[in-house]
């Protein structure tokens, strides 16, 4: 009879931090460790160990509070290091850690530089009805326009990556952000449409 499974799963592999740090000495200070989840970037991703506490036991233990540990870790995601150390409690029970081996830490902690960043423009269209309105209601109040109105597009400034930048007023942009439907699936759907 075949197994039949029931309820979330997930694709972690590897163990718990307590699983990695409490069989190391020193309970691992200074030492490098990965979390599988964030390997399909492709700059460097990892964790440094400088301080390791244990919880106590829980008063009323449950599957996840059994594995918890806090960990204070110096934290590298996609090649750029945060400057303050942050501390690492409510996902330390995750088995996705894995520890790298001393002699590969440098090879894995290279950093990878960026060849070409995004340069996102400052501008783009508006969508299709908006763009008809703001027309039509400046030829209502006489004004018609000279040239076709575009939207300022606001970034997230306090993205972790700053792979991107954006341009200048007199610099273009290598990325092309654009009102539409894009390449469709089934393009027969829309043989006989003017888009």
């Amino acid at each position: 009879m075949p197994y039949k499974y029931i309820g979330r799963t997930h694709d972690f592999r590897g163990k718990s931090l307590w699983e990695i740090l409490g069989n190391l000495k020193n309970y691992g200070v200074g030492r490098i460790v990965a979390r599988n989840m964030f390997e399909r970037y492709p700059e460097p991703s990892y964790i440094k160990i400088l301080k390791v506490e244990t919880l106590p036991n829980p008063e009323k233990p449950s599957i996840d509070d059994l594995r918890k540990v806090r960990v204070w870790v110096e934290k590298t995601f996609r090649g750029k290091t945060q400057p303050k150390p942050i501390v690492i409690e409510s996902v330390s029970y995750k088995t996705d850690y894995k520890l790298i081996p001393k002699d590969e830490e440098l090879n894995y902690c290279k950093k990878v530089a960026v060849d070409n960043p995004q340069i996102l423009p400052r501008t783009t269209d508006f969508p299709p009805i908006m763009r008809e309105l703001l027309l039509q209601e400046a030829k209502i109040k006489g004004q018609p326009l000279q040239e076709v109105p575009r939207l300022e597009i606001v970034y997230n400034k306090q993205s972790m990556t700053k792979q991107y930048k954006i341009a200048n007023e007199n610099e273009n942009a290598n990325v092309e952000i654009v009102c539409g439907l894009g390449k469709p699936i089934a393009p027969r759907l829309y043989e006989n449409i003017k888009l």
